[in-house]
């Protein structure tokens, strides 16, 4: 498993909805937009992948809601990576800050398709994982 990478953001008003909490569709943005950024800070470029015929796609998201988020509170999402065969999954939680209250846990499933086949990566995956573990 990779090391922890963490972002912190803060609830824009426009991402709540009627009960002044935040939509439970925007918890995805958070979550695909802290994958992007882990993604990045590993040296991993999307466009460089798409050039190679590789395409990293979600096979399935596993997103269980703790507690809400309301406008301008401040939170951190944390994003780590593990490798099982051909699949790579995202482990990650949305916790409200100061406290890190725990707002969200979710697990992405992902799969890396190769001129469309499933396939493995090994230069992908080294860089998502610590190559210690």
């Amino acid at each position: 498993m990779s090391t922890p990478f963490e972002l912190t953001m803060k609830v824009r008003d426009y991402e709540c909805d009627m009960e002044g909490i935040v939509n439970n569709a925007v918890y995805q943005n958070y979550l695909e937009h802290t994958r992007h950024e882990m993604i990045l800070s590993r040296g991993i470029s999307f466009a460089e992948l798409v050039e190679q015929q590789i395409h990293v796609v979600v096979a399935r998201a596993d997103i269980r809601y703790k507690s809400p988020l309301r406008s301008r509170d401040e939170f951190v999402v944390t994003c780590s990576a593990r490798v099982e065969g051909l699949k790579i999954f995202f482990d990650q939680e949305v916790r409200q800050l100061p406290d890190r209250k725990l707002c969200v846990q979710a697990t992405f499933t992902c799969a890396a398709l190769v001129n469309g086949r499933l396939a493995a990566i090994p230069e992908l995956t080294n860089k998502l994982i610590d190559v210690a573990d």
